[in-house]
Order: C-alpha cells, then sequence, then structure tokens
C-alpha cells in the first residue's frame, strides 16, 4: 500500500497553525478557535514546512476546515493602518511619490535592465543550497569552506561529513546551485514570476487586470510551480473563487514574501515612475495577498522603479519604496528598522542578530523579516553588487528570494552586465531553465530587451 500523498500548502490540518499565527499578527481574537483545535489534539504550532509528516484524522481535519472559514471572518484590528485596498493605501502614504516623466530616465536603461536580470539570477542563485536553513547553519556551512564572509557561491568542496550531514543542503537545489554544479540559471519559481509578468505585461500592456493574471496562471503555470499563498489562490480559482477572494479564503500565507518575488517586471517595466511601479504591483499582489504581503510588492516594484531611473543612488530608491507604503505598517517600521540597524552598524554580522531578535518570530517565508532584511543588505552594501547579494544570502530566512531581489536593485545601479563581476555572471552562460513555455533555454540578453519594449511603451 502506497503511503498517504501530501500535498504542501494546502491541507486543512497544516494550513490551520499558520492561519492562527497570522490572525494573531492581524489582531483578530483566536482564543475560541485555538482552544477548540488543541482540546481536539491539533497541534498550536505551525509547521516550518508545507506539510506534516502524518495526515490528520478525518474528524480532525473536518475541524481544520470549520476553524480556517471561523477564522476568515474575524474583523481585523489592524485594517484601519494596513488597510489593502489601493485608494486605501494611497490615502495613508503622505510621500507618495509624483507623476512620471520622461526626464526621469537616464540614458543606459537597456544595459541597466540587462544587469538586471543577471543581478536578479545571481543572488537567487546565490541563496538556493541554503534556503530553509537556519542563520547558524548557513554560517557554518560558510566558515568551513572558507566562504565566510560570503565571497562566492556555495560549495561543498573541503565540507567536513558531519557538518554535510548536520546541515544538509536544499535538496531540490545543491545538484544544480553549489559552485561545482552550476551550469546556467536553474529553474526558480523566483525567475518564472519575473517571466510571467513580463508575458502578462506584453499580451495585456501595462494596464493589465488582477483577472489578465488569474488566467495567465491557469494557462501558463503549472499548479506544482507554486508555493504557499500562490498555491492557495490558485486553489481557489480551480474552485471557483474570484480575486480578490483567491487571497483571503483559507489563506494563512497571505502576508508572506510572495508577491514581492513578482514585483520586479512591474519596476523594471517603469523606469523613473515608483507611483506605476507600485499601481501594477498592488494589482498582481492581490490575486494572492493582503495587507503587508501586497506591501512587499508595492515597496519592491517601487525601490526598483527609483533604481531603473537611474538618476538615484540606493538610499533615494529605498526612500521611493518607502512612499508607496502605509507608514504605520508593520512593513514600514520593519524596513526602516532595517536601514536603521544597518547605517550605525559596521558589522552586517551584528545587524542580522539583532534583527532575528526582533523579528524571530514570524514565519521564514513571512515578508516583514524579509523585506527588513533586504533593505538592510542594500543600505550597509551602498548598493555596491556583491556586497548587497552576499548580505541579503548571508541574513537567512528567505535566502534565494532575498537575494533575488537585492541583486534586482544593486543591479540597476550598477547600471551595466560586465560592474556585476564574472564570478556572478559567467556561471550563468547566459542560460535560463523555466517551466514558462516559450522560454526555456533564454538568455538573459534577450530578456532585457523584451522588458526594453515594455519599458519604452506610452
Amino acid at each position: 500500500m502506497s503511503a498517504p500523498l501530501r500535498v504542501t500548502w494546502t491541507q486543512p490540518e497544516d494550513l490551520i497553525g499558520h492561519e492562527l499565527r497570522q490572525c494573531d499578527e492581524e489582531g483578530r481574537d483566536t482564543t475560541e478557535a485555538r482552544a477548540r483545535w488543541v482540546a481536539a489534539g491539533g497541534p498550536e504550532g505551525p509547521e516550518r514546512g508545507g506539510a506534516s509528516p502524518v495526515p490528520a484524522s478525518p474528524r480532525l481535519r473536518a475541524l481544520a476546515v470549520e476553524l480556517l472559514d471561523q477564522l476568515d471572518a474575524l474583523p481585523r484590528s489592524t485594517e484601519l493602518r494596513e488597510p489593502t485596498a489601493f485608494p486605501a493605501i494611497r490615502a495613508a502614504c503622505p510621500l507618495w511619490p509624483g507623476a512620471w516623466g520622461p526626464e526621469r530616465v537616464a540614458p543606459g536603461l537597456g544595459d541597466r535592465l540587462h544587469a538586471a536580470w543577471l543581478g536578479r539570477a545571481a543572488g537567487c542563485l546565490l541563496g538556493k543550497p541554503v534556503e530553509k536553513l537556519e542563520l547558524s547553519a548557513i554560517r557554518e556551512l560558510a566558515r568551513a569552506t572558507g566562504n565566510w564572509p560570503l565571497t562566492g557561491y556555495f560549495t561543498a568542496r573541503g565540507l567536513p561529513p558531519e557538518l554535510a550531514r548536520a546541515h544538509p543542503w536544499n535538496r531540490r537545489s545543491a545538484a544544480t546551485s553549489l559552485a561545482e554544479n552550476i551550469d546556467g540559471m536553474p529553474p526558480d519559481d523566483d525567475l518564472d514570476h519575473a517571466l510571467l509578468a513580463l508575458v502578462l505585461i506584453r499580451r495585456h500592456g501595462r494596464e493589465f487586470t488582477t483577472g489578465d493574471l488569474a488566467r495567465l496562471w491557469l494557462d501558463e503555470l503549472p499548479a506544482g510551480r507554486t508555493f504557499t499563498a500562490e498555491r492557495v489562490a490558485y486553489r481557489n480559482l480551480l474552485s471557483g473563487v474570484e480575486p480578490p477572494d483567491t487571497a483571503r479564503r483559507r489563506n494563512p500565507f497571505r502576508e508572506w514574501i510572495g508577491a514581492q518575488i513578482r514585483a520586479d517586471v512591474h519596476g523594471w517595466t517603469r523606469p523613473g515612475d515608483p507611483a506605476g511601479a507600485a499601481g501594477q504591483a498592488h494589482r498582481d499582489a492581490v490575486l494572492t495577498h493582503t495587507g503587508n504581503g501586497v506591501y512587499g510588492a508595492m515597496f519592491a516594484a517601487a525601490v526598483i522603479a527609483e533604481a531603473a531611473g537611474g538618476r538615484s543612488d540606493v538610499h533615494g530608491c529605498l526612500d521611493a519604496g518607502l512612499g508607496v507604503v502605509p507608514p504605520d505598517s508593520r512593513l514600514a517600521r520593519a524596513v526602516r528598522r532595517g536601514r536603521e540597524l544597518a547605517s550605525v552598524e559596521r558589522d552586517f554580522e551584528a545587524v542580522v542578530d539583532r534583527l532575528h531578535e526582533e523579528y524571530g518570530a514570524y514565519h521564514w517565508v513571512h515578508v516583514v523579516p524579509n523585506a527588513a532584511l533586504v533593505a538592510a543588505a542594500l543600505t550597509h552594501s551602498g548598493g555596491a553588487f556583491a556586497g548587497a547579494v552576499t548580505r541579503a544570502v548571508s541574513g537567512g530566512w528567505d535566502t534565494d528570494s532575498n537575494g533575488a531581489t537585492a541583486g534586482s536593485v544593486a543591479g540597476l545601479l550598477a547600471g551595466h552586465p560586465d560592474a556585476l563581476g564574472e564570478r556572478w555572471t559567467t556561471p550563468l552562460k547566459n542560460r535560463l531553465s523555466t517551466a514558462v513555455a516559450g522560454f526555456d533555454g533564454v538568455g538573459f540578453d534577450t530578456l532585457a530587451a523584451l522588458t526594453l519594449q515594455e519599458a519604452r511603451t506610452v
């Protein structure tokens, strides 16, 4: 008899612990639901991964479904300071950026976009083998191979066997992302979603709707290549749920990092226009996320748009990003904290340790701690490419996503592919493997040219 099928990120008994935690963060009263769950034998703490090892009994699963619906209906005490609707977000932002103008874009946009695509890939690739590992494990593995502070891709060469057993690399990624194994950019959802966003804009223009994105996913995105909030929203779409309810129904991951990793193309195609980029990112994000999950996408898109304009330093870019996020939100406060720590502390390990002390209660995929870390890495490095990606990855949490976002911003600031350094770009071999139809094996120069076409479309 075969073992029970365990589908990650969707089974009710695996969602309930995450939902209870998320409701606590949103100021919902979970007292009754938590008591019923614990009394029935359900684990109070959520799993670190996507599925518990043993399926729940039918009775416990049925209770999980009932409680998920009950928790969905609870009011949020944070609604006023952390709205999701775009008009309310804009009204809450006193420093909303001004309107776009051609004068905001410096010459050389094509080179900046090429560097951004390469930077996103290299930063993602750096973080792939240590995704899901604890911070202490990342440090031990790197130190044991003479790669700390990080100066290049992770390697297993010279790694003591006892450390390899104690801290196994990400099993899906090690075969293609350790330095000795890299042969082009391997598949990753952080790049797949960038491709899908490019396809979205090429098909529907920059005024696409959330429904356009939903249909594109159903047509082009394999369900098995979705994770956390994206997988829940995909399931909701197949169940006949319409956006934006796809982001709310039984979705405890609605403030995790997924929407932020989809934001780059919205910034790349709105160079010098952080407000326009934030609007695009919002329409994308609300398919899957609410509140801070949406802000993460808007923040990243605005930062990237400002960097794509070619007229701001890293600090001006981060200022533009904060301008589109409600200033009293948890994400805005975390980003400001990351920047503050990075501005006064010379040792980045100390910055990371402090961030983990202050935000360690969040799940490692939640957008709030990860946005704080990316902001800290960009600030501490001054936006220099190698410094930004190595700091972002060395800080742990969602390592490949953080490396990708930092790499995109720092690539734009570097201004040209050659400025990134051959140690980062040569292993990519100008080749991206992907599950997105029509793009497998595509070159980053080709992607930059396609993105430039949309950035020039008014």
